[in-house]
């Protein structure tokens, strides 16, 4: 007999329940449940509605048949419908009539809406120390070649020079964003919704507080109706998640440019490549690739769980069973990518004799009208001025410091023999010495920022 009907209900079309039941995936969740389950019983047992004895019961009853899940002997039947149903019918059978008064006050609604915010609150912080472990790797690189220059690109052309440095600390600053939506978001998860019932509360008085402090909430749900469709904490962790996707997907992208041949900035440890089935020289950024895949995949996950939130009437709706499925994969698929790139980063080698070799006096240029603004020349017109002197080098296939000055002269008078020094591209990577920028001191003070940031926790 199912739990939630009696005796002479009628049997469901098979189709059906296998549609209806959840037990396939949220058998995930037994220990949150079981958890939940103890708690529970404690709150019925202090609000004077479990004996001690009942109580104590109840407790050792959960306690043994997570045992039983745990060395994987729970004998699982037809009529479990999803785990917190076959829990209860496990109790119901080790200890009797007595696991009955388990589910006084308590409706599945609140009790899987506990269930998975448990989960992601177990899950935030390992998360996050992925998160971090990639971020640091990234630091770490930028700590240990803090004056190798590289171009810099817009629009996947050189641009400036900047330090390598300055590229790592750029993505490591993505990391560290996602790791402040970690910090900032976990107060709404922290939100305890056990004692909402069905969507009206419960009409016995359990001490909410004492629950949330129990199993760790920071605060207890103020709407009951509110609290069992609330699913805002996996749509903002899916958004997390996504974000976190889509910024491993433009480190994995610019990675996997700057190890190609064409490119050849960065060489990858073997251990994080492979080889092809055919051709016996090639090694393949397969970690990488896969790293830009899943982005798509968490995305995916976002956007299907927020179409399914969109049209939802208040209260509980079994639109909510397909909550879980998206979590327990965004949780998986970042874990499986925080358990392989913070290596992939470390072990990475910059090669600086190719990035030197794609340096160019072409990138410069914007020193040159800046040059002329210190002369006092508007911005616009030494645009206009440079452009034209560009154009004039590229012609004759010479270098802008190839150019007499005579020639730099038709094109601005301002020009005068220190042109040449404006031409030089460690100092123009040096002259970027304000806060954010690519000079020694800028990414000095970056790489103490993020390395203060780092030694924060949730």
């Amino acid at each position: 007999m199912r739990l939630w009907g009696a005796s002479a209900s009628p049997s469901l079309d098979p189709a059906f329940e296998r549609l209806n039941a959840s037990l396939s995936f949220d058998r995930r969740l037994y220990p949150q449940d079981i958890r939940g389950s103890i708690a529970w019983a404690r709150a019925l047992a202090r609000a004077g509605l479990l004996t001690p004895e009942e109580c104590n019961a109840i407790v050792t009853g959960l306690e043994a048949v997570k045992a039983e899940l745990e060395a994987g002997a729970f004998a699982f039947q037809p009529t479990d419908e999803d785990i917190h149903t076959a829990i209860e019918r496990r109790l119901t059978e080790r200890i009797g009539p007595v696991a009955g008064k388990l589910h006084t006050g308590r409706s599945r609604n609140d009790q899987v809406a506990t269930d998975l915010r448990l989960f992601l609150m177990e899950a935030w912080p390992r998360l996050d120390q992925g998160l971090r472990e990639l971020e640091e790797a990234l630091v770490a690189q930028a700590e240990a070649h803090p004056d190798l220059l590289m171009p810099g690109y817009t629009h996947l052309q050189r641009a400036q020079p900047i330090r390598y440095a300055h590229w790592c600390l750029a993505h490591a600053w993505a990391f560290e964003r996602d790791r402040a939506r970690w910090r900032d978001a976990y107060p709404r998860l922290a939100t305890l919704p056990l004692g909402s019932g069905a969507l009206s509360g419960t009409p016995f008085p359990i001490d909410r507080e004492a629950l949330a402090r129990e199993l760790g909430f920071l605060s207890v749900s103020p709407n009951s109706l509110d609290a069992v469709s609330d699913r805002d904490f996996v749509a903002e962790f899916l958004f997390i998640a996504a974000m976190i996707g889509v910024h491993l997907s433009r480190l994995a992208e610019d990675l996997i440019l700057f190890t190609s041949a064409e490119f050849g900035f960065v060489a990858l440890d073997p251990a994080y490549t492979t080889g092809s089935s055919l051709m016996p020289q090639k090694r393949n950024p397969d970690a990488l690739e896969l790293a830009r895949a899943k982005a798509g995949r968490l995305v995916g996950h976002l956007m299907g769980f927020l179409t399914v939130l969109k049209g939802l009437p208040s209260g509980y709706n079994k639109d909510l069973q397909e909550d879980k499925e998206p979590v327990f994969d965004a949780v998986d698929t970042l874990e499986a990518l925080f358990a392989v790139l913070p290596g992939l980063v470390r072990t990475m080698r910059p090669r600086p004799e190719r990035m030197q070799g794609a340096l160019e006096e072409a990138m410069l240029a914007t020193e040159l009208a800046d040059y002329l603004v210190r002369k006092g020349v508007p911005f616009r017109e030494a645009h206009r001025a440079i452009s034209g002197l560009v154009e004039e080098s590229l012609r004759e296939g010479r270098s802008l410091s190839a150019l007499s000055l005579e020639a730099m002269r038709r094109h601005h008078p301002a020009f005068d023999s220190d042109v040449y020094e404006a031409l030089n591209l460690e100092a123009a990577v040096e002259r970027r010495s304000i806060p954010g920028g690519t000079g020694r001191a800028a990414i000095d003070a970056q790489i103490q920022a993020l390395r203060a940031s780092l030694d924060r926790s949730l």
